[in-house]
Order: C-alpha cells, then sequence, then structure tokens
C-alpha cells in the first residue's frame, strides 16, 4: 500500500511541474497554486475512475445488456457529460471554493464563544475509527442526496432541468453524469455544504464522492442485474434503479415517482417511495412518445433545459 501511495504521489507531483504549474503561470495565478495542486489530484482520481468504470461496466453492459442499438449516437453526449464531470469534479470545485468561508465562519463563532456542532462531537465513540467515521459521513451525505433528488422530482422548476437526466432512451452507465449544468451546481453546492457543515474533511470527500459516482453508474448501467429482495435494501441495483427511469412510472408513477434512493434503497422503503417492479422497463419521459424534444447535442439539451425553466419549451 505504502509503494502505490508513493507511486500515486510521485505521479500527481511530475503531472503538477510538467503541466498545470506552468499553466497557472500563464494565466498569472499564482495565488492559485496549493488549490492547483489538490485540483491535479482531483482530476487524476477522476482519470482513473473514468478508465475503470469504462473497463468494468462496459464489459458488464456487453455480458447481460437489457437493450441492444443499432445506432448508439444518443449516448455519445453522455460520454462529454461524464468526462465534464468526472475530470472537472464540480462537486469537488465547489467543496473547496466554499471550504475558506465556512472555515472562516467557524472561526469567527468560536471567537464569539459558540462552537459550531459537528457529527463527531454527537457521536465520538463513532468517529474513533476512520472506516466507521467515512460510513457514518456517507450514510448523512446519502441521506441528503435522497431528499434532494425528490425535490427535482417535485418541484416544478428543478424538474424542468432534471428532466434532461430522465429523457435518455438508450440508458447506460455513461448516463449518470447527463444532467442540466444548473440543476449540478444546486445539487452539488448543497452537498458540499452539507459536508462542511458536518464535519467532512477534504480528503475524506474526495472519497465520498468518487464513491459515490462509482456506485451511480453501476445503477445506470445496460445490464440485467439486481441485489435480490434483501440486497436491494442494502444497495441500489441497476435494476432498482430502471425502474425508476421508467417511462410513465419513475417520474409520473404514484405520488411523483419512485426510487428516489442514490445510494442505500433503504430511504425509498422507509418513506414509502419503493417500487418492487421485478422487470427492466423502457426508460424516458411520457411526453417523448408524443414529440417532445430534449434535444440530442449537448449545447441544445442545455439551451432547452433553460427555455423549459422559463415555461417556454
Amino acid at each position: 500500500m505504502d509503494a502505490l501511495i508513493a507511486i500515486w504521489a510521485q505521479a500527481q507531483d511530475a503531472l503538477f511541474e510538467s503541466v498545470v504549474q506552468p499553466l497557472v503561470f500563464h494565466l498569472g495565478m499564482t495565488t492559485w497554486l496549493e488549490s492547483a495542486f489538490d485540483a491535479t489530484e482531483i482530476f487524476m482520481v477522476g482519470a482513473l475512475e473514468v478508465a475503470v468504470l469504462a473497463v468494468v461496466l462496459g464489459a458488464l453492459e456487453k455480458w447481460r445488456p437489457v437493450e441492444v442499438w443499432a445506432d448508439r449516437r444518443p449516448v455519445r453526449v453522455d460520454v462529454i457529460y461524464t468526462l465534464l464531470v468526472r475530470l472537472g469534479v464540480l462537486p469537488l470545485a465547489i467543496f473547496f471554493l466554499l471550504l475558506p468561508a465556512v472555515e472562516g465562519l467557524d472561526g469567527w463563532l468560536r471567537m464569539h464563544g459558540f462552537i459550531p456542532p459537528k457529527l463527531e462531537d454527537a457521536l465520538p465513540a463513532l468517529f474513533a475509527h476512520p472506516l466507521a467515521s467515512f460510513l457514518a459521513y456517507l450514510v448523512v451525505i446519502d441521506f441528503v442526496m435522497y431528499w434532494l433528488h425528490r425535490a427535482q422530482h417535485g418541484l416544478g422548476f428543478w424538474w424542468a432541468l432534471h428532466a434532461l437526466h430522465h429523457s435518455q432512451r438508450e440508458m447506460t452507465f455513461w448516463t449518470d453524469d447527463r444532467n442540466h449544468l444548473l440543476d449540478m451546481v444546486m445539487v452539488d453546492a448543497a452537498l458540499a455544504l452539507t459536508a462542511l457543515l458536518v464535519g467532512v474533511a477534504p480528503g475524506q470527500f474526495v472519497a465520498i464522492v468518487a464513491l459515490s459516482r462509482a456506485l451511480e453508474s453501476l445503477a445506470h448501467a445496460n445490464v440485467r442485474m439486481s441485489f435480490g429482495r434483501f440486497g436491494e435494501w442494502l444497495l441500489v441495483s441497476p435494476r432498482f434503479h430502471r425502474v425508476h427511469h421508467a417511462i410513465g412510472l419513475g417520474h409520473e408513477g404514484g405520488s411523483r415517482g419512485c426510487n428516489f434512493a442514490v445510494l442505500l434503497p433503504v430511504w425509498d422503503h422507509l418513506f414509502g417511495t419503493a417500487n418492487g417492479t421485478r422487470d427492466y422497463p423502457a426508460t424516458g419521459i411520457r411526453d417523448q412518445l408524443h414529440g417532445r424534444d430534449y434535444g440530442e447535442g449537448f449545447w441544445r439539451q442545455q439551451w432547452l433545459g433553460l427555455k423549459r425553466l422559463a415555461g417556454r419549451a
């Protein structure tokens, strides 16, 4: 393990010194050198993640696909979204941008005699072990993600943006990051702020985001896979999440949709939004069957999302 860590650090140093640092100096942004070094590691994590997902999940989709398409052009734009998000890692960028402000507020409050509560203060025994604290923070973040996801479907203005994600009729593991940019900023800012407020360290947040993104990609995969009656209480499977994307069911079905959980299906079971349908339905939005256009290219999809938000599309 130590050898792998050393190799990773050497690779980060080499990339930073040969590419990132000269670029920062060229742009006259020397005050951002430290952040640029952190961003280099974020880029490396994203690049490694994309490579692993392409190999592993690509193989799974070839092994037991739900659907086989002659024309895969609709999938190509999702690859662009994935590279944009995983290599730029928007939630991490927002986290590090918010970090100075939150730390400054924390310091100001402490100077005035108020110590902001942290999750680890409430459960010190649980947070004594690094793995236990990581899992505890993961559960908290996932709980917030569940309610944010319900808001994306339940609030009309937010659905106008989030609909882009559900408009993919050829859903694959690349579809996870197919989101309107404004939608991503809203969700990622909320998650980053939550992480900072409950005391998640930057290193932990990087790991939580990386793990969550990988499991979300698996959930969107075009593969016939479920985790069984009990397993689907523990982790969202491709079958469980496909029902969430199903035409006339995932969004339009009773109570504005079902299976909103991002990682842990227990939230759907606890709050009455679980749907145990065992088949693998077609994905998309009902109004697409009547000709509504959600766009094929990246920029048109973004533009149509803004028009829907303004009530003009």
